[in-house]
Order: structure tokens, then sequence, then C-alpha cells
């Protein structure tokens, strides 16, 4: 799931090299961080938080597949 978040993330910002992901895991819930440049917050974010709402809908799903919960956090 980490992986998954900073290859979107890095995708998406002018400083891949600023972008750290950190995966909290607990047993049915992962919490996922995501931190970026403060420049590339808004391409994180996208337009009235379209490309985040992506990004989570993306993570739900390949959290379905291993049968656990996560939620992605974008840190300021």
């Amino acid at each position: 799931m980490k992986k998954l978040i900073e290859y979107i993330a890095k995708a998406l910002v002018d400083k891949p090299e600023e972008v750290v992901v950190t995966e909290i895991e607990g047993e049915q819930t992962s919490v996922i961080e995501l931190k970026v440049a403060k420049e590339d917050l808004g391409k994180i974010i996208g337009k009235q938080g379209r490309t985040a709402r992506a990004m989570r809908t993306i993570l739900s799903a390949a959290s379905t597949k291993i049968n656990k919960r996560a939620v992605l956090e974008i840190i300021e």
C-alpha cells in the first residue's frame, strides 16, 4: 500500500524527492501518511479534492483485496 501511494504521489508532484510516505499498521487498519513539499500540496489535493479522493478510492480498492482497511492522511 505504501509503495502504491508513493508511486502515484511522485508522478504528480514537481519535487518527487520530497515525497515522504509512512505507514502505521494496526490489526485491521493501516494509516498511510503522505507528506509532500508545500508548493506541491495543491497538486496532490487537486481541484475540489478530486485527486485526493481518487487516491483514496484506489487505496481502498487495493486494501479490500488483502482484507484490510487503509486510510490516507495528507499532512501539510
